[in-house]
């Protein structure tokens, strides 16, 4: 090649060799410590049945039939205590057969149910129509809530006053109305459960007089285990 007349070559442009360089590591990012929760954060579910949490010093063990129990049954009798108990319609009404003296106990006290949010009208010489349920209860069985009802009403002593009457209905209803043994429950479901345990009185003891959990200090599991 041939340089042209009055052009002066270029000079080429030149580059550093890159350097070994090693860009340092980022941070590691805190994690920001697990909340302390009374009742402890939801590690497993056992049998379908029980909810294992996990405390800042132990274990709690919940029996979430008997928890979710007590749950229903605190949140009707807060309804009732205010604007009544609020009540779903049924599509198509449920229908029990009952005995004569079933069916008078339920119809006898009507006014009653209603107002618990359980409304029941006459079908037929043999058999009661249940319209309307409260709507806390969410999907349940109507004709078999009757069912129980009528008996415990039959059984129930009649010196009672109509308040302590009322509460005896709830805690029925509420235990149709709860999770039951046997399903399977999220780990959001559970841990909603704990959170709304802690917030509810007397959530340690089911509508029955039963404890709803037990807790395990770390240092009875290691007794356990031999541990101490």
């Amino acid at each position: 090649l041939h340089a042209v007349p009055g052009f002066a070559e270029a000079a080429l442009p030149t580059f550093e060799a890159p350097s070994a360089r090693v860009d340092p590591a980022p941070a590691p990012i805190p994690h920001a410590p697990e909340p302390e929760f009374p009742l402890g954060v939801a590690r497993g579910q056992v049998h379908a049945t029980y909810i294992i949490a996990q405390t800042a010093d132990g274990i709690v063990i919940v029996d979430q039939h008997a928890a979710h129990e007590r749950l229903v049954y605190e949140r009707m009798k807060a309804q009732l205590a205010a604007q009544g108990i609020a009540r779903q319609t049924l599509l198509i009404p449920a229908i029990a057969e009952l005995g004569a003296a079933e069916r008078e106990a339920l119809l006898a006290r009507a006014a009653e149910l209603a107002s618990l949010g359980l409304v029941v009208e006459p079908f037929g010489p043999g058999a009661i129509a249940i319209t309307e349920i409260p709507a806390l209860l969410g999907r349940v069985d109507a004709a078999a809530l009757a069912r129980d009802l009528a008996d415990e009403l039959l059984d129930m002593d009649r010196a009672l006053s109509l308040q302590e009457r009322l509460f005896e209905v709830c805690a029925s209803m509420a235990c149709h109305g709860s999770v039951r043994a046997g399903r399977v429950l999220s780990a959001a479901e559970m841990n909603a459960l704990l959170r709304e345990m802690e917030a509810t009185p007397h959530s340690g003891q089911c509508n029955h007089g039963r404890p709803t959990y037990v807790e395990l200090k770390l240092a009875d599991v290691e007794r356990l285990f031999g541990r101490r």
